[in-house]
């Protein structure tokens, strides 16, 4: 990987990361159509670290609230004692799912779903599903009743939303993608599911960027190159994934995920177009 790949890369890391467009479809389809080889599942993962930051400093207030909550429940022995708290517990559970899948499946997910017919398929099929949510939310404001505020969310809308969060262990399908389709069917307004989404995504990212850095740290200081390709793509991606998720946040203030919608129709057609008719490699 050239310094320059490591730029793009990463900045096409940061800005797909939040949006429900999925990253790693972008990390598959741009490098195929640029002639430079596939960066893998443990690049991806690694990179992710800066995209995490972004996510820290972003909600750094909520953050430190809601550890200072759940550290204080825990001391007290009333761990559910109030919102806060339950809100820290509601977000581990939720990661449980992803955990199980991804070691369930990982050498799945890490060769064969890389696949760029998987990839297509899950961003076309994840498209009409959202286009389906989408249409939820709107005729319930149509009927004037109320979507749910990130004070709402309950333990059940915790555990589904991170059920549906393992589904983006499948390349394409988009980490915020699945849990905001998630929240928008459990009746939550677009801009909490979005905020949910960023904050459960916290934990299993972090353990995904630490396992496989752990495991390729032999291959990533093997070289002065390497370090800095490293270092630069994920400091791309954490800068870029700030202004994304201050984008998403503000756009679905006012708007429908429509764009977005049709955005992963239109990819999910290129892509396989390109595919089936041999200008890159499935």
């Amino acid at each position: 990987m050239t310094l320059i790949e490591a730029i793009v890369l990463g900045i096409v890391q940061g800005l797909t990361e939040f949006l429900p467009i999925s990253s790693t479809a972008h990390l598959r389809i741009i490098p195929a159509l640029a002639g430079w080889q596939d960066p893998g599942a443990a690049f991806t993962a690694i990179v992710q670290i800066g995209t995490l930051v972004a996510v820290l400093l972003y909600f750094w207030k909520d953050i430190f609230i809601i550890v200072t909550a759940v550290i204080e429940g825990i001391l007290k022995q009333k761990p559910l004692e109030n919102a806060d708290s339950r809100m820290g517990w509601m977000i581990m559970a939720g990661t449980l799912p992803i955990v199980i899948f991804g070691l369930l499946f990982k050498s799945e997910i890490e060769t064969s779903l890389r696949s760029l017919y998987w990839i297509s398929g899950a961003l076309v099929g994840l498209a009409l599903i959202l286009s389906l949510a989408e249409g939820k939310i709107q005729n319930r404001l149509k009927k004037g009743l109320k979507l749910k505020s990130m004070d709402e969310i309950g333990w059940k809308d915790a555990l589904l939303i991170g059920l549906a969060q393992s589904i983006a262990l499948i390349p394409g399908s988009s980490r915020s993608g699945v849990t905001i389709t998630g929240g928008l069917f459990l009746n939550l307004s677009r801009e909490a599911a979005a905020r949910f989404s960023f904050l459960l995504s916290l934990p299993s990212v972090f353990a995904a960027a630490l396992l496989e850095l752990y495991k390729t740290w032999g291959a990533v200081t093997a070289s002065s190159e390497s370090i800095t390709n490293i270092l630069v793509a994920t400091l791309a991606a954490g800068i870029v994934g700030y202004a994304s998720i201050a984008f998403l946040i503000n756009y679905l203030k006012r708007h429908t995920t429509t764009i977005f919608i049709a955005y992963r129709l239109v990819a999910g057609a290129a892509i396989l177009y390109l595919v089936t008719t041999g200008v890159v490699q499935p």
